[in-house]
């Protein structure tokens, strides 16, 4: 490689840093003039976390078995214990909906073509798109992380299971946002996007997230325990409550990685196609 293609090809990913920090901004500027986008993410979460804990929590926290987090004794606060990183990642799903959302109503209005006629990193704006919901996840997540703990949730972690917590959570939040970006550039219309990831509300509840996988009927229990969110909820539940681990670590890398690798190449081929004439 030449000295002039080398100064080429950083100029080119400077600039590209540049647009998509530019993208992130306007994104940003969009969620603080639509706060209550940010409020929807949260409200889903939050009504689920009050309702299992509130109206289910005596009788299933009683019910857990083995599936019991370390520290407590069965009832309402076992059941919050259990129940909240099934919550959390129900938020990050919220979050990840919303974008695309974002991303069908860019391309429906026209900004999409816009950006392709002008010189600006065709990464960046995808790039935005998901840093943006990122942050928007974050702070739901802390919100509902922290409302878990008011209705009983008491964690166990120590500073590097929260960092590796929030690291999962993140490695998450990342594969599920860059798959709603595929989903919302495939949409035809914003309504088609605001369906086409439901199926990622409802497999939260299919999963370990709720109930032990050997509480469910033997098919129900074969998926619940080989579906994506099952090794999550089993990763958080175990760096923040102390139940064991196991495999599910490497599992979820695993997920995260591959769903994340794959949704990014889908979705930057879906934005660099051209649009069909007339």
């Amino acid at each position: 490689m030449t000295a002039t293609t080398l100064a080429d090809s950083v100029d080119t990913r400077s600039y590209a840093w540049i647009h998509a920090r530019i993208m992130l901004r306007r994104n940003l500027r969009h969620l603080q003039r639509y706060p209550s986008l940010t409020l929807m993410v949260m409200l889903m979460p939050l009504v689920f976390l009050l309702l299992f804990v509130y109206v289910f929590g005596g009788t299933l926290g009683s019910g857990l078995g083995s599936g019991t987090p370390v520290g407590v004794h069965g009832g309402r606060q076992a059941y919050a214990a259990y129940v909240a990183p099934a919550i959390i990642v129900m938020a990050v799903a919220a979050a990840a909906q919303g974008t695309a959302i974002a991303v069908a109503q860019d391309m429906s209005e026209g900004i999409i073509a816009r950006f392709r006629t002008m010189a600006v990193a065709r990464s960046s704006v995808l790039t935005g798109h998901v840093v943006a919901a990122a942050i928007q996840t974050m702070v739901g997540v802390t919100v509902v992380t922290l409302a878990a703990i008011a209705v009983g949730f008491r964690p166990h972690a120590n500073v590097a299971e929260w960092f590796a917590a929030i690291g999962v959570v993140l490695l998450l939040t990342f594969a599920i946002t860059w798959l709603c970006v595929g989903l919302g550039l495939s949409a035809k219309s914003v309504e088609t996007a605001s369906n086409s990831p439901m199926f990622l509300m409802l497999l939260p509840f299919l999963s370990s997230g709720f109930v032990p996988t050997d509480s469910l009927p033997t098919g129900m229990r074969w998926f619940s325990e080989y579906e994506p969110f099952t090794p999550v909820n089993e990763t958080l539940r175990g760096l923040l409550t102390g139940t064991g681990i196991g495999d599910n670590l490497v599992i979820t890398l695993a997920w995260c990685l591959g769903v994340a690798v794959l949704s990014y190449a889908w979705s930057r081929r879906l934005y660099e196609r051209e649009p069909k004439a007339g």
